[in-house]
């Protein structure tokens, strides 16, 4: 620990520098300081004062002659000791993280609790608030709506506070263990004398456990969330590769798009000589400091029949397109991922025992390390793979629950059916292209 965070230690300092100690007598170097650096500082600086400290085990007192020479020799070897005590505790955790045991500080984490054997469980009434920040989520309510709502309900967060930040609700958002798995390391120590740890950006193995625990959001909400996050960040980008901001206050937000530029349509009102009407426009146009863009103005109301005809198409031809799209999926699947990844996983536990077991430590780059980061690289491909054809087949399914729920065709616009179905509208010059979240796509002609 840094010696500025052990208060007694730092009041024990100040009373001998108020001169109310004129000298300190400890156990051993190792109960004063952790390491050389503050061993040395504090013993030199009470020694202007002419306080001595006195070590017992190491019979060394500072104001001897030969006591700081002996003081900075022991010191290194503690310092030495504590390193190498701490780089064990390090390869013990990592061999933990490769045996998928998991450990998680369950105190600010919202939805669960321990068991008396100290297994991750789930706390049914905070799990519900997890539930209803995925479902607001995905219902099209952005970071900061969903944190006022929380509020006016008075809901307490992680930490039982009423006051909840955007950051609380992207980190539920985001989150693996609400499914069930545990992403371990995310975290290291870059400096084991400060206890200072910073984000794992690939310095050192991240490990990925599935299962090892109770989930409280289904694996395919929780992909449609991280597929949201994704789409809405990257928003924005048309030619002018400025970003926009993601507004979830209408179901056509963020989800028209200009054909020419390929920047996003902005609803805007209008009021022509008295006659107010609602439009889109492409935002490249309206922004005054952005490019030239031709795209036309589009009523609101025309965009709300482009979609009734769009959804009621669809409607029409779903026992045709919808089981020819999942069969193309089912084909496209050419091996069975869940035995590759199995058979990647053996490979990756026998070299890690090989790593573990070598001599040569300090060497990450070896071929031992490049080859486990390779099938790392090979399982995470796949693991992609594999939740891609899944979404695509639950997208394709809840496509055809809410078609079949369907009395009739849609005779009126209906946000939910947009929110629920259509993924983007692109707008042409003479016609529209309709993208489904299920992958089909249908032209709506002028």
């Amino acid at each position: 620990m840094n010696a500025k965070k052990r208060d007694e230690f730092q009041r024990m300092i100040n009373d001998c520098h108020d001169g109310k100690i004129d000298m300190v007598i400890t156990k051993s170097i190792s109960r004063f300081a952790r390491n050389t650096v503050d061993c040395l500082n504090y013993t030199r600086a009470l020694k202007n004062k002419n306080i001595g400290v006195y070590f017992e085990k190491e019979n060394i007192h500072t104001l001897d002659a030969k006591g700081e020479v002996l003081m900075t020799i022991m010191a290194s070897l503690a310092q030495q000791e504590s390193e190498s005590l701490s780089a064990n505790v390090r390869l013990g955790l990592q061999f933990r993280y490769q045996q998928g045991k998991v450990q998680v500080n369950h105190n600010w984490f919202l939805g669960y609790t321990k068991d008396e054997d100290g297994h991750l469980i789930i706390d049914p009434k905070q799990a519900e608030v997890v539930k209803r920040i995925y479902r607001e989520y995905l219902s099209g309510d952005g970071f900061l709506k969903i944190k006022r709502s929380l509020e006016a309900d008075g809901i307490l967060n992680g930490a039982g506070h009423k006051k909840w930040h955007e950051t609380n609700i992207k980190q539920i958002l985001t989150n693996e263990k609400y499914i069930g798995d545990a992403l371990l390391q995310k975290t290291y120590t870059v400096d084991i004398l400060e206890k200072k740890r910073e984000a794992n950006k690939g310095q050192v193995p991240k490990y990925y456990v599935e299962n090892s625990h109770e989930g409280i959001i289904p694996k395919d909400i929780f992909l449609k969330v991280q597929e949201e996050i994704t789409r809405r960040a990257n928003l924005t980008k048309g030619s002018t590769e400025r970003r926009r901001v993601y507004s979830g206050r209408y179901a056509l937000s963020g989800m028209v798009f200009c054909v020419h530029c390929g920047d996003i349509f902005r609803r805007i009102k209008w009021n022509n000589r008295g006659c107010k009407s609602t439009v889109w426009r492409c935002t490249s146009r309206v922004d005054k400091d952005g490019p030239d863009c031709s795209a036309r103005t589009v009523r609101e109301e025309h965009l709300h029949e482009v979609l009734i005809k769009a959804i009621n198409e669809a409607f029409r031809e779903k026992e045709n397109i919808l089981p020819l799209l999942r069969e193309n999926i089912e084909s496209s699947l050419t091996e069975d991922v869940t035995y590759q990844m199995a058979a990647l996983d053996e490979q990756i536990k026998v070299i890690q025992h090989e790593l573990l077991a070598t001599t040569d430590m300090k060497n990450p780059g070896d071929d031992l390390g490049m080859e486990v980061r390779r099938l790392r690289n090979e399982k995470q491909a796949l693991r992609a793979e594999e939740a891609s054809n899944q979404d695509r087949r639950t997208r394709i399914d809840e496509m055809m629950y809410f078609l079949d729920d369907m009395p009739c065709e849609l005779n009126e616009y209906d946000e939910q059916y947009t929110r629920t179905l259509i993924d983007k509208i692109t707008v042409y010059d003479d016609y529209f292209v309709v993208e489904f979240k299920s992958g089909i796509e249908i032209q709506i002609d002028e």
